[in-house]
C-alpha cells in the first residue's frame, strides 16, 4: 500500500508493540479502537522521552484531532513496528503521523494515521506558542 505522508516530515520515534489477544474483535482482527491506542501509546512514549507530558494546571500538549486509515488487517499473534513522524509546526500546533507495520513484514503498512497537537496552558484553557525546545524537535 502506498502511503502519502507530508513531504516535509521528520522521523521522531519508533517502538514495537505486541498484539495482544484481547485487542482482537469478533471478526478475528485488531479492533479499530486498538489502532488508536497503539498510536496513543507511541505518542505518549515519545512525549515522555522528550519531557513533553501533559501538565494539569501547567502548560503541555493536547490532541485536538486524530485519524486512522486501515489498509490491511492486523491479527494476533504478532508485533507492530510503530514509526512516528512530525511535520508542519505552526505557532501553537504541530502534526504527528504514524505508520504500523508487522515486524515480520517490514515495508508493508497495515495502518497509518495522525494527530494534531496543540500546546496549551491547561489552567487557562488557552493555546500558547510552542516552546522553542519542542519546535526544534518537531521541525
Amino acid at each position: 500500500m502506498r502511503l502519502e505522508l507530508p513531504e516535509r516530515r521528520k522521523l521522531i520515534y519508533e517502538m514495537v508493540i505486541p498484539i495482544r489477544w484481547g485487542d482482537m474483535d469478533a471478526m478475528g482482527h485488531l479492533n479499530n479502537t486498538s489502532y488508536f491506542r497503539y498510536m496513543e501509546t507511541c505518542r505518549i512514549d515519545w512525549m515522555r522521552s522528550v519531557g513533553c507530558l501533559p501538565a494539569p494546571g501547567g502548560e503541555g500538549p493536547i490532541i485536538v484531532n486524530a485519524f486512522c486509515n486501515f489498509h490491511l488487517q492486523l491479527e494476533y499473534p504478532g508485533d507492530v513496528q510503530m514509526r512516528m513522524y512530525a511535520s508542519d509546526p505552526a505557532r501553537t500546533t504541530f502534526e504527528t503521523w504514524a505508520t504500523m507495520e508487522r515486524t515480520d513484514q517490514q515495508g508493508v503498512v497495515y495502518a497509518s494515521g495522525g494527530a494534531t497537537t496543540i500546546w496549551v496552558d491547561t489552567g487557562a484553557r488557552k493555546a500558547r506558542p510552542l516552546p522553542d525546545w519542542l519546535r526544534a524537535i518537531v521541525s
